[in-house]
């Protein structure tokens, strides 16, 4: 997939696979990266800043009217995200965009009473409610999909 993603303009397929996490739940259904354009300038001495480019992207009638008015706020969590002003403007092409269909995961099993009691062992005298909860529940997981599934 890289030399499809360089032929449009990213220097690796990261701001399309972290999209989701970069824009938000508001967006990050609803818009798609399409490319980068960045601009045409001659690299004089070889340490210049490159210009920002542009970020075109994919999005329906409506969630382009949103995107617009939060276009500082997404062009600001996109810059965060590369660690520098890589992106200067968003221009917006609209299109229909299809939204994936999520796949249900299998529901886990049940654990056996035994394994429930080598769990709680291993996190007795973790005395913070809520870091007790989330690795109860990782360990849950772990143990179900591990053995016996």
């Amino acid at each position: 997939m890289e030399p499809v993603f360089r032929k449009r303009g990213f220097a690796s397929a990261d701001l399309v696979a972290s999209w989701p996490d970069i824009v938000g739940d508001r967006y990050g259904e609803r818009v798609r990266p399409e490319r980068l354009i960045w601009p045409r300038t001659p690299d004089r001495d070889g340490s210049g800043v490159p210009e920002p480019a542009t970020l075109v992207v994919n999005t329906d009638g409506a969630t382009a009217l949103m995107l617009t008015h939060d276009m500082p706020i997404v062009l600001e969590r996109i810059n965060a995200y590369f660690g520098w002003a890589a992106i200067g403007r968003i221009r917006i092409v609209q299109k229909p965009v299809t939204v994936p269909v999520k796949k249900q995961r299998p529901a886990l099993r049940a654990l056996t009473d035994d394994e429930q009691k080598k769990l709680d062992a291993k996190l007795d005298g973790l005395e913070h409610k809520g870091l007790r909860q989330a690795l109860e529940t990782l360990g849950k997981q772990v143990i179900a999909r591990s053995s016996g599934s």
